[in-house]
């Protein structure tokens, strides 16, 4: 048996991929990293152990057994995960379903740029090429040539440096050059780890696997992009915690949901990791929480939120409900049934939740692109709000626990250590946000003077009017209407 993941040397990965085709290899545990670019053939069996995000990747991953045309086995384990426990009591989500939409946002800027000074580096960009790369290309071109990545010329634009455009775009989407790993003893390069994740999982001291063998962290530089490690044994596992602030740029498109305002729009997100928990290993025991000094890391996205008027809120206060823990919770289990309706998993997202936000002045909760500027996620939670929070109350309230277990609101990457968490707040928060208020009473108003006629109009005999229907006026700020 053998570990298989992104963040090997290639030449780790071919060796181990060769030796799984001959047989010398029985079993492979691994990450997505071998569900796409890796042709295997002839495995007898695929065991994944949790919802791998979305029906595309399952069976992806199912179907690396059985390629050579024998009997195959593929099994689903479910996890400790919202997600998985929906899916658990409803498995025609799954079966029978066609595999996601694709959920892309071409405008990004972040994508869309390094996009056009590759396709300038192949050959020069005219005026009407742009066209083809969508509305938004005309004026981030004008921005490429201010920064001086392209150069305005009058047969178009060109690349004007000595480096590859294509490196500017990263297929992995890790926003940044991977942080090496170095055995510190020998000046062995383990592998890599995207820079993003640097700050929660090879921190100084942090515990690294690698390959079966465990290591311990002793520094990490940012500056020089390395992770000095060291072989070790430590009777403890680590976990990296951070906080998370974040604060609305603009909103995008804003419409009722029931008595509470969804919007769509673009944030800031400031996240910063502040210190590390050591658990034994045997028993889960808190050994310790040691401080980090790391810098804080920002992340220009796109968010779904929706805040509660205090009217609302009042009254679930009164009733004693933690509303801090019950937006928390909300917060959590949203996050972990988004990928039902968008192509994503829920290391794609992010979210805040707080009693009273700083910017709206109201209880919020946001869930947001993981992605500089976006990649659509959030943009589909916003269109399918009704069913996903739905889903979402769904999966909370059908679990059996009694306040609250990881197969509902407790979150594996939770910052705050899945503290506070209100499980039957989150239930009575979501209730209160999916119910419609009926609509205002009209006032009794008085019968019309009846049009001049020859003879007089005859009398109502029941005394009684009929409330007018409430008129519907669209919000002017969305052009979607809110779903149903």
């Amino acid at each position: 048996m053998a570990a298989y993941r992104a963040g090997y040397l290639s030449e780790d990965r071919r060796i181990l991929e060769k030796a799984l085709r001959s047989g010398e290899l029985l079993g492979l545990a691994t990450t997505n990293a071998l569900e796409l670019g890796v042709d295997v053939s002839g495995l007898d069996a695929v065991l994944i152990a949790g919802w791998p995000g979305t029906r595309a990747s399952l069976w992806q991953q199912a179907g690396r057994a059985g390629r050579a045309g024998q009997d195959a086995l593929a099994v689903l384990i479910a996890r400790d995960d919202p997600l998985d426990t929906y899916l658990v009591h409803h498995p025609e989500a799954l079966f029978g379903r066609p595999v996601e939409a694709i959920v892309l946002d071409p405008d990004n800027p972040y994508v869309l740029g390094p996009h056009l000074c590759a396709a300038a580096a192949e050959i020069p960009l005219t005026d009407d090429d742009l066209p083809l790369f969508g509305p938004t290309a005309e004026g981030l071109a004008a921005d490429l040539v201010e920064q001086g990545m392209l150069r305005r010329r009058p047969a178009g634009y060109f690349w004007t440096r000595r480096e590859r455009a294509t490196d500017l775009a990263d297929i992995r989407g890790s926003g940044g050059a991977p942080v090496q790993v170095v055995e510190s003893s020998t000046g062995r390069l383990l592998g890599t780890v995207d820079e993003p994740s640097a700050h929660a999982t090879v921190h100084t001291g942090a515990v690294y696997l690698h390959q079966g063998e465990t290591f311990l962290v002793e520094l990490l530089d940012l500056e020089a992009g390395v992770a000095l490690v060291s072989s070790a044994e430590p009777e403890y596992s680590t976990f990296a915690r951070d906080v998370t602030d974040i604060s609305v740029l603009s909103t995008l498109r804003s419409h009722d949901l029931g008595t509470a305002r969804l919007n769509f729009g673009e944030v800031e997100v400031t996240r910063q990791v502040v210190s590390y928990l050591k658990r034994r290993l045997q028993s889960g025991e808190m050994l310790g929480d040691e401080p980090l000094d790391l810098p804080p890391r920002t992340l220009r996205t796109r968010a779904v939120w929706w805040t509660l008027p205090a009217s609302q809120v009042a009254p679930l206060a009164e009733e004693g409900i933690d509303l801090g823990g019950a937006a928390h919770a909300a917060e959590h289990a949203s996050i972990g049934l988004l990928p039902l309706f968008a192509t994503c998993d829920r290391w794609d997202i992010g979210g805040v939740s707080t009693e009273l936000h700083a910017d709206t002045g109201l209880l919020t909760v946001f869930v947001y692109d993981g992605h500089e500027g976006g990649a659509g996620f959030a943009e589909r939670g916003y269109a399918r709000a009704t069913d996903w929070l739905t889903a979402t109350r769904e999966a909370i309230a059908s679990c059996e626990c009694e306040r609250g277990c990881p197969s509902c609101i407790q979150s594996p990457k939770c910052g705050n250590g899945n503290e506070p968490l209100d499980k039957a707040g989150a239930i009575r928060l979501l209730d209160t946000l999916l119910t419609t208020p009926p609509p205002p009473a009209s006032a009794p108003t008085a019968a019309p003077a009846p049009a001049p006629s020859a003879a007089p109009a005859p009398r109502s005999t029941s005394g009684s009017v009929s409330p007018s229907a409430p008129s519907s006026t669209p919000d002017p700020s969305d052009s979607t209407p809110p779903p149903h």
